[in-house]
């Protein structure tokens, strides 16, 4: 599924992000379509006008939502305070926050770029408000606090959908100026694969060009790794391994929760998944086949060639996911799974990338006060927020997050925070 349709059909799913959803009707209400003529065409300083007007409105309604994130900060940092915010009674589902989002501050850089003002018959759509969200986010985490720790999905977020990172791939330099920055860099991928030789495939491109890298220091190339599986493979930079990558041991890294996880309530989940992933096959006549993996289970399409409709795949994940919640396994709740649509596949994982990047916020925060890195000081980039599964969505409980649809987003946010910071430190 390309990015662009998968962004196209998140704005028709029923599970819309709670900050756009509450953004979107404003936005269309404040909105004032105008085509306004003259005898000689268009009225230019009626345009002129009109954009400035509608600047005023937009700029207000984020500014609203701003103070209001302001107040829900405020309200889940005093446990004494037994009334909810005035967000959560608007947003009933909304979540934690870690930093605060200079909303308004974030519009005008993209009305800069996305000249939203300036539209008279279509108002400020789904993917403005996201990417407002996006440079709001990173705003945050470079002017309240410091960036730590930078994590990445990897297919559409930093190459394309069943592709690599090759070594022409503007994401590269981006990722090299963050090390070079000292901001630890974590790839958090869906992808389970045992060997550092199958990243290796996917990653080369970054991995030979950090090898290369005269401008890295050894401590600066160690602060790469990659968590397969959600969050069951580790493996860091290594200059001397054979593809540049080294496994961790399970046991060096697991966190205490991770660690008592029962290898038998493992197998009995997965065992439940296999059977209602083999029933999918069947009852929606799937061109697909079962792979088991030590800690996953999933389908396949039969050949490379054969793309899976996405309306079954998106089934698969909702039937799949409510069986195993009403299972044994499932109703226990000792193990935490994470099934999705992969774009191409559908795969049950245990744990889900909340825990991979909990993973790296320990990995990375071993010599810091408390031992781990914070989530103000954490920013997850991915493009899984809203179809059946959406594993980047989760990463949301634990640390920061910007939404994007394609890698060309990743360089551009990338670029966004580079500038930010640089302003920072100058």
């Amino acid at each position: 599924m390309t990015s662009r349709y998968r962004v196209e059909y998140a704005l028709k799913t029923h599970r819309r992000d709670q900050l756009i959803g509450l953004l979107a009707v404003p936005f269309v209400l404040y909105s004032q379509p105008q085509g306004v003529f003259d005898g000689q065409g268009i009225a230019s300083n009626t345009l002129l006008q009109t954009r400035e007007e509608a600047h005023r409105r937009y700029s207000e309604i984020l500014r609203d939502v701003e103070i209001m994130v302001d107040d829900h900060i405020m309200h889940q940092n005093d446990a004494e305070n037994p009334f909810p915010s005035k967000l959560k009674l608007l947003v009933p589902s909304i979540g934690q926050f870690f930093t605060r989002l200079p909303l308004e501050a974030a519009f005008k850089l993209q009305d800069r770029k996305r000249y939203i003002s300036s539209r008279r018959f279509v108002s400020p759509s789904f993917n403005d408000v996201r990417l407002i969200l996006n440079s709001a986010q990173i705003m945050a985490v470079t002017t309240y606090g410091t960036l730590q720790l930078a994590t990445f999905d990897g297919d559409v977020t930093l190459y394309d959908d069943g592709q690599s990172l090759e070594d022409n791939s503007p994401v590269i330099p981006r990722l090299i100026d963050l090390l070079q920055k000292n901001v630890k860099v974590g790839i958090v991928t869906a992808a389970g694969y045992t060997t550092a030789e199958r990243y290796y495939a996917r990653l080369h491109g970054l991995l030979d060009a950090m090898a290369n890298s005269a401008e890295l220091t050894p401590a600066q190339k160690q602060s790469l790794v990659v968590m397969g599986g959600e969050a069951n493979y580790l493996f860091e930079f290594s200059a001397t391994s054979p593809h540049l990558l080294a496994p961790v041991p399970r046991d060096q890294w697991l966190t205490p929760e991770m660690a008592s996880w029962d290898d038998r309530d493992i197998t009995e989940l997965l065992d439940v998944a296999e059977v209602a992933l083999q029933n999918s096959i069947k009852s929606l006549n799937l061109p697909a086949t079962l792979m088991r993996k030590d800690r996953a289970v999933g389908i396949i399409p039969l050949s490379p060639d054969i793309r899976i409709p996405r309306e079954s795949l998106e089934e698969t994940v909702l039937v799949v996911q409510k069986i195993l919640e009403l299972s044994t396994a499932g109703r226990g709740r000792r193990v935490p799974f994470c099934v999705f649509n992969g774009g191409r596949d559908v795969f049950v994982d245990i744990g889900d990338k909340s825990w991979g990047v909990t993973v790296l916020q320990r990995w990375f925060g071993a010599g810091l006060p408390g031992g781990i890195i914070k989530g103000e000081n954490t920013l997850h980039v991915g493009d899984q927020f809203l179809s059946a599964g959406a594993n980047d969505f989760r990463a949301r409980s634990v640390g920061t997050t910007s939404w994007i649809a394609s890698p060309a987003e990743t360089v551009e946010l990338l670029d966004e925070l580079a500038e930010l910071m640089g302003k920072k430190m100058s």
